[in-house]
Formats: structure tokens, C-alpha cells, sequence
């Protein structure tokens, strides 16, 4: 198993890596060492040919030592006895101060996420070309107003083994990959583009099999030729109905990081000390479970070893609890949720999301849109800015249409959605039962790392919310 990219081709001893783990953290509150082999690999096909081949191999270890709120963290791409030694002399710097007994998280099982295999080895190098090319060549065939077509494909696989003292060993392999296409169609001096992607933890396969390929590309000029005809945006506040699916990157983005057990132990976020309170309309219920099969923002265990699990946020619109790694659960007094995430083993884990979603409700999405009178329905996003501390954000929309009279009008371009995700969520009037998570597309960054996400929703109703656009 990991033998092989950690110790096999080092001079890594198992039982004397215990040792040392057990010595650099026999004073420490918490901590472990966390060690990675992992591949990576990205093609992209760009103006009629391959622009980017790229082929990666990364492995090195980190090692935390948690003393009370304070961390030592050491880490080196060196996997050697040396190399351990000196990051057990740094990490020791930190000053023993307990801070609380740290609760169990969730229990473990055998349940199989995502299968070992790497997903690198599923093509060759030509054949990962071909796809792309053909690709390429199916999107300018589908319509003349094509102007340009990028398509790109990667994927990653990494080993992960995480040491604890008193020889606890946890691992886990990871796959991970991801097909995207872009499109952009002009219609004299006018250009606009549209995108698709999908991806998860699995291999290549299901990407890359023609219908579905094929389907990417058809949305995506879909999107472009919709966006073609696109008028200007409206300004002021009104009526907004969201889409189901991608569309929860707002609630991911608005509210989720707010939900961060980190946010809420130093109290900078929205919703600290308001558990049990009613923070949501009736019928909003949020949760992040990082346990469904496949999902890009799925894991077997966190970065820290503990099990991931399905956490109930907000149940019926009332505050449930929080997203905790263990160093906050620990001074929060709860119980890890399996939150605890890093983008390598050059950063410390921290509370993060992993498939964040609103469950479905009970309203047909065309009776939801019957009762607009006048607003915005916003179908796709490209991406936002939000402060955690206020919940205030900006959403940019990719694709959005103008509803009077609970009739789907013409399509709007610039349309930007500006709130608070708190006062978002009491605003919710209605929640369709369409319930559909994201394509596997989602990267959340966070204290300069990024990891991969789901998001997800039913189509919902904001009674209002700010539109930002043209005058009206």
C-alpha cells in the first residue's frame, strides 16, 4: 500500500518514524504527521491546438504539533529520517498549554468513496490529445458563430498517510479529475462565451465518453448563444429566483465559510453564539457531507484523520452547529465533524467545507417563477467575493433572464446579485424540489489554499435581493 512511496524508496524506518512522532509530540495538545506522494497532470487545447501538456510528482510530509491555539508546523519535500528529525526540533518551539479535551469525531467504517486506482494510467498521451481535439472539432462543426473553443483536461491522484502518536495510522488514496470547454460565439462586432465542466473522484471514463463530452460542448454553446442575445441588466432590489444546482456556490460562499468552526471560535463570523437560534426562513435546511460517493468534495477521512460525516447546519432555518476541525472543536468543546482540510502537505489543516447544499422542498420550480411579478432568475454564476465577518456579497451571473408576470423573459448580461448571506437566508420564500448538486467543478480558497468542493440546491425564491446592472 503506502509502504511503497514512503518508506520503500527511503531511508524511512516505520517504527522509527513512530518513535519520532511520538517524541516531537509527547507534549503537545494534538498533532500528527501527515505524508503525501502525489501525480498531477493537465492538457489544455487552445485556438486549434495543444497549448499546455504538463506531468507532476510531488511528496513530502508535514508535521503539527497543537498546544493550547498555538501551532508548530514543519514540513519539507525531503522524506528522510534527517528531514523528520529537524522539523521535531521546530515544531517543539510551541509552548505546551492545554486548551480543552478533544472530542471524538464521527465513527469509522469501511465505506469506499472512490476507488485506489490512479486515474492518470486510464489513456495515453495520445489519445488524451485526440479527445481534446475532437472536442475542439465537434464545437466549431455545431454552429459558424464559433469563434474559439478551449477545452482542458487534468486530473491528480495522490497517497496520503497520517502518523498520530501511540502508532494510530490512517490512510487513504485519492483520485481526481476534471473535463472543461469553453466557447466563445460572435455575431458581428458582439462576442460572448459560455462554459461546461464536470469531474469527481473517480477515474477518466465517464468524462470522456462521447455523449458526454459531447453534452459539455452542447451546453456550452447554449450558453454562448444565449448570451448573444443578452440585454442589459436592471438595477435596484427585487424578486430574484435561483437555479438549482452550481447556484449554491452563493450559499458556499455567502454562509458556509461564516458556518467555519475558525470564524466562530474568534467570533468574527455572523453566526457565532447563535446556536439554536433562528437564523433561516422555515424550511431552509443546510448541510455539508463530505460522504457521498464520487463527489469532488468528498473524502473518506480529513486531512487530519478523522472520518468525514454529513453535518446538519441549519435545520428548518435554525442554527444546528458548526464545521469543526479538531484543534476549534477541541476549544469549542464539540465534536470534530471531519472538516479538517489542506491543500498539501506544505499547509496546515484548517475547518473547510466539502459538498455544501440546501435540501429540496416541496414547490414545483415553474410555480416558483409563476409568482414572480418582477425580478431577475439567475441560472449560473462565475464567481463572487464575500467578507466572512458581515456575510456581504457579490455575485457575478453567467447566464440570467428577466421574469415579468411569472413569464422567463430575454436573457440579461452583467447582471450582478448583491447582499448579506444572513438576511439572504430569511428572505427564502419558496424552495423547489429539483434539489440537483454542482458538476464537479468546485475550488474553494481559503487562507491562501485551495481545495476541491460540490456545492448544490433546488431551485429557491429570494423575495428580494439588490440587482446590480443598468439603470432601470
Amino acid at each position: 500500500m503506502t509502504e511503497s512511496y514512503f518508506f520503500s524508496r527511503t531511508d524511512l524506518d516505520r517504527a522509527r518514524v513512530e518513535g519520532l512522532v511520538n517524541d516531537a509530540l509527547k507534549d503537545a495538545d494534538d498533532g500528527e504527521l501527515y505524508l503525501e506522494y502525489a501525480q498531477s497532470e493537465a492538457f489544455v487545447f487552445d485556438d486549434n491546438r495543444l497549448k499546455t501538456a504538463s506531468f507532476n510528482v510531488d511528496q513530502g510530509f508535514g508535521l503539527r504539533a497543537v498546544c493550547g491555539e498555538s501551532t508548530g508546523y514543519a514540513h519539507a519535500s525531503e522524506l528522510s529520517e534527517a528531514a523528520l528529525k529537524r522539523a521535531g526540533s521546530a515544531v517543539q518551539a510551541v509552548k505546551s498549554g492545554k486548551g480543552g479535551a478533544l472530542a471524538d469525531g464521527p465513527a469509522r467504517t469501511n465505506a469506499r468513496l472512490y476507488p485506489d486506482e490512479n486515474p492518470l494510467g486510464d489513456m495515453d498521451f495520445e489519445a488524451k490529445t485526440r479527445l481534446l481535439a475532437d472536442i475542439n472539432d465537434y464545437a466549431r462543426s455545431k454552429d459558424p458563430r464559433v469563434r474559439q473553443v478551449s477545452a482542458s483536461l487534468s486530473g491528480e491522484w495522490s497517497a496520503v498517510e497520517i502518523v498520530r502518536p501511540g502508532g494510530e495510522v490512517i490512510r487513504d488514496f485519492r483520485p481526481l479529475v476534471r473535463l472543461n470547454v469553453s466557447v466563445t460565439a460572435g455575431d458581428g462586432g458582439r462576442q460572448e462565451s459560455g462554459s461546461h465542466g464536470a469531474g469527481g473522484r473517480e477515474g477518466y471514463g465517464r468524462f470522456i465518453a462521447a455523449d458526454a463530452w459531447q453534452a459539455q460542448v452542447d451546453e456550452a454553446l447554449r450558453q454562448a448563444l444565449v448570451n448573444l442575445e443578452a440585454e442589459a441588466a436592471p438595477a435596484g432590489e427585487m424578486e430574484v429566483v435561483l437555479g438549482p444546482g452550481w447556484t449554491g456556490v452563493l450559499l458556499h460562499e455567502a454562509v458556509g465559510h461564516g458556518l467555519e468552526g475558525d470564524f466562530n471560535r474568534k467570533k468574527t463570523s455572523a453566526f457565532a453564539d447563535r446556536i439554536g437560534e433562528r437564523v433561516a426562513a422555515p424550511g431552509v435546511t443546510v448541510v455539508d457531507d463530505g460522504t457521498i460517493e464520487g463527489r469532488r468534495g468528498s473524502l473518506t477521512v480529513d486531512d487530519e484523520g478523522t472520518p468525514t460525516s454529513r453535518t446538519v447546519l441549519i435545520e428548518d432555518g435554525v442554527l444546528k452547529g458548526y464545521l469543526q476541525d479538531r484543534l476549534n472543536a477541541r476549544l469549542m468543546g464539540a465534536r470534530a465533524t471531519g472538516n479538517g482540510r489542506r491543500e498539501s502537505f506544505a499547509h496546515q489543516p484548517m475547518p473547510r467545507m466539502t459538498n455544501t447544499f440546501m435540501l429540496a422542498g416541496e414547490h414545483d420550480p415553474e410555480e416558483i417563477l409563476r409568482t414572480v411579478k418582477d425580478g431577475i432568475y439567475a441560472v449560473n454564476f462565475s464567481g463572487g467575493q464575500v467578507d466572512i465577518t458581515s456575510g456581504k456579497f457579490v455575485f457575478n451571473c453567467t447566464e440570467a433572464y428577466r421574469v415579468r408576470d411569472g413569464k422567463v423573459g430575454a436573457p440579461l448580461k452583467n447582471v450582478a446579485l448583491i447582499g448579506d448571506g444572513p438576511t439572504v437566508l430569511t428572505r427564502v420564500s419558496m424552495i423547489g424540489n429539483d434539489f440537483a448538486l454542482d458538476p464537479g467543478i468546485g475550488v474553494c480558497g481559503k487562507g491562501g489554499q485551495g481545495v476541491p468542493v460540490g456545492v448544490g440546491q433546488p431551485t429557491i425564491k429570494i423575495d428580494r435581493l439588490t440587482v446590480g446592472g443598468a439603470a432601470a
